[in-house]
């Protein structure tokens, strides 16, 4: 519950995060990453089939583009903070249950073309966010599913 005049950290005060992480949704990743490629002034670090990413250093961030045809200007599709281990994913997924924000957990869950252990909330305006630590990196491309974390609806939890 907010209380006026009581602001508080976000709960990564006892964990070291490595980066922020957005992630937008795309008319078309091919055309996105060459635009990107400008802006950052780097290749992206992982291309798949409508998915790719850029491991920013400075400022240090982990920026994804989400193919999805029916796209609208601006569309978001994630926030996250990338941490560390899973031992900091579960530290603020325990402060966030601690402050009441209902965390989802999905552990071991292969997403982005990565074997992750994450957790998430959602905010009042339904923007999700997440906390999430890389197990495994630069997994190979699969057939993508009806519904795939890096398909249209990429990251986006069941409500549990």
């Amino acid at each position: 519950m907010y209380i006026p005049g009581e602001e508080a950290a976000m709960p990564t005060d006892a964990v070291k995060a490595r980066k922020a992480h957005i992630a937008i949704h795309v008319k078309n990743v091919t055309s996105s990453i060459d635009f990107y490629k400008k802006l950052f002034g780097i290749e992206p670090s992982k291309v798949r089939t409508g998915y790719a990413k850029f491991d920013v250093s400075n400022p240090p961030l982990n920026f994804t583009l989400n193919e999805d045809a029916g796209a609208s200007q601006g569309a978001l599709s994630h926030l996250g903070i990338q941490v560390d281990s899973t031992a900091d994913v579960l530290a603020v997924r325990r402060k966030w249950a601690d402050k009441g924000l209902n965390p989802r957990d999905e552990m071991q869950t292969s997403c982005c073309y990565a074997l992750q252990d994450k957790s998430w909330v959602r905010d009042p305006d339904g923007n999700e966010w997440e906390v999430f630590a890389v197990l495994e990196d630069n997994l190979p491309e699969k057939p993508v599913a009806e519904k795939s974390c890096c398909g249209p609806n990429c990251c986006a939890p069941a409500v549990s």
